[in-house]
């Protein structure tokens, strides 16, 4: 029988320390890129630069314009602990800075060949350190304009066995350039660039807003899709940008949270921002959100992640809630501002009015939308004109506005069938003759676990014998509305799960009889059934999409008119 002798506990070798500390923050290049331009940013740079070969696996170098430091401190900058964003462990609460933990340069420089170069304020000449491996193999003067650059070679050239885990080049600079990316979200007003093998893959430059960021990174293909979060509620502050449902997709996405300016790794915060999309967006869909989250320091906790990467909230579910609101805020164009980015599509204005809002302006004055407006002999009446049996279209005070009866109609029997189910329920007709419909048994299972649901919005159903029920009231949502049809192809949608996805049971019920029960494409409407449907509408809390998450309402501006008929001098 072996004996294992016990083994005696003493501290780790300095280097063998910083290579554990390395491997807390330093997990490929593009940890590298993070670490070192999370440092450009708190020294203050306006313009940070990215320079990276074989993916950052031969050379990743940054350089900034911050404001550097001199000899001593660029020497103390490589010692472990060394900081200058923290004095005690009070000042960890509510952190403002990127880095603060004092352990990203030592760590790089102890798996790299590694050099700083740096010239701080009012500083004659530069300051230039070699470290290899950790150690410190040279220091001269050099001559360099304020800032500082960093060069790192051969990145884990003395651990092969985490060199090995690197991935492709083309993967490594992909991570790299998503790093850079994240950050330049978090500081619009600084220009980045970053130059793979002497190719240029990311250059902006400084912007006063961040949708002209988001523009520069990914193009007006999803600039022009995005619509402005803004929305406070106590302590928290959301902002930010959410894409319109319309543009919602499953794959493809960009989710980014940051809070107090940093960029975090949180799925509850994008999965509430999500659920403020209820009702405007297919199931599986996925939109673009950037968020920026901002509440007192003493309400969150960064310091729970060796990589600075996740948030611990003192309320999460506040928080989540909040967002969930800001973003609910955002799809509803009634307050909204003008359209993003130059982007034609407005829903807001003065014929987009709620009544008793603010006051009209010129264009469709808003007492034309009331109710009493409705009757033959109101003078001033807005002319409305159906085309293609499908869509309604109507001047607006700049330029014409294009409603799809169909998904106008369902957003509005949605948002009436969600108050019906939680209150009284529908009026009913009663049928002279009550109807008799045979069903499979997999659709009679449906209608016996949704048959109180059935009941409020106003199906009375009682069983018949075998496959068939009889039908003795049903609800009446218009005039060509077709009772039998709909009970059979809603019944046949909730037995065959195509409304499947909807985390809430009740909105997926009134999602299908809605898009079951409404007006039809191909349906003529005269003029008092169109504007009586446009009030609806705009009545709605959600007027500008349905339940698919298709535009109800489209603008044409003006000036495109201009443009295309050759009137603008543009």
């Amino acid at each position: 029988m072996s004996v294992v002798a016990r083994a005696r506990v003493q501290l780790l070798a300095e280097h063998v320390a910083d290579q554990i500390a390395a491997g807390e923050v330093v997990e490929r290049p593009a940890s590298v890129v993070k670490e070192l331009v999370e440092n450009a940013l708190d020294a203050g740079a306006h313009a940070v630069r990215v320079e990276l070969e074989d993916g950052g696996k031969t050379l990743i170098r940054v350089s900034d314009d911050g404001s550097g430091m001199d000899r001593e401190d660029a020497r103390l900058a490589l010692q472990r602990h060394a900081t200058s964003k923290i004095r005690t462990a009070t000042d960890l609460i509510g952190v403002a800075t990127f880095g603060f933990r004092g352990e990203a340069l030592p760590a790089i420089a102890s798996v790299s060949r590694f050099e700083l170069e740096t010239t701080g304020d009012g500083e004659a000449g530069a300051t230039r350190l070699r470290v290899t491996g950790g150690k410190l193999e040279g220091e001269d003067a050099s001559a360099r304009q304020r800032g500082t650059t960093v060069t790192v070679r051969g990145l884990f050239y003395n651990t092969p066995a985490r060199r090995k885990f690197l991935r492709a080049t083309a993967t490594e600079t992909r991570a790299a350039v998503e790093a850079l990316t994240v950050l330049a979200l978090t500081r619009p007003d600084v220009a980045f660039s970053l130059t793979s093998d002497g190719r240029v893959l990311l250059d902006c430059s400084p912007a006063t807003r961040l949708i002209d960021r988001v523009h520069a990174l990914w193009g007006a293909e999803l600039a022009d899709t995005l619509l402005a979060v803004s929305h406070r509620a106590g302590p928290l502050e959301v902002t930010g940008l959410a894409q319109r449902p319309a543009q919602a997709r499953p794959a493809g996405r960009k989710g980014y949270v940051f809070v107090r300016g940093r960029p975090v790794r949180d799925p509850f915060i994008l999965r509430a921002a999500e659920a403020g999309y209820r009702s405007t967006i297919a199931p599986g869909d996925r939109p673009s959100l950037l968020l920026f989250l901002d509440l007192p320091g003493d309400a969150v906790d960064v310091n729970v992640h060796p990589a600075k990467l996740e948030a611990r909230f003192r309320d999460k579910f506040f928080v989540e809630r909040v967002v969930e609101e800001a973003v609910r805020e955002a799809l509803a164009p009634l307050e909204s501002a003008a359209p993003i980015g130059g982007v034609g599509f407005q829903v807001s204005g003065a014929w987009f009015q709620r009544e008793g809002s603010v006051q009209p302006t010129a264009g469709v004055p808003l007492e034309l939308f009331r109710a009493e407006s409705l009757t033959p002999d109101t003078r001033h009446q807005t002319p409305l004109l159906q085309v293609f049996d499908t869509y309604i279209l109507f001047q607006t005070d700049s330029g014409v506005a294009i409603v799809d009866q169909h998904s106008a109609h369902e957003r509005v029997l949605y948002e009436d069938v969600m108050r019906q189910l939680s209150g009284d329920g529908a009026p009913a007709q009663r049928l002279l003759l009550p109807l008799t419909l045979d069903f499979a048994p997999a659709e009679l299972d449906a209608i016996e676990a949704h048959r109180e649901l059935l009941a409020r919005i106003g199906y009375e159903i009682e069983p018949f014998s075998g496959r068939s029920i009889v039908v003795h009231t049903a609800p009446n949502p218009h005039p060509r509305f077709e009772a039998a049809r709909c009970l059979q192809e809603l019944v046949a949608d909730l037995a065959g799960g195509r409304f499947g996805g909807w985390q809430n049971r009740l909105e997926r019920f009134a999602a299908t009889y809605a898009c079951r029960a409404a007006i039809k494409a191909g349906q003529t409407l005269d003029a008092d059934e169109m504007r009586q449907l446009i009030v609806r509408l705009l009545s709605a809390t959600l007027p500008a999409h349905d339940v698919h998450g298709r535009p109800s309402m489209v603008q044409l501006p003006k000036e495109e008119l201009e443009r295309r008929f050759g009137r603008s001098t543009s």
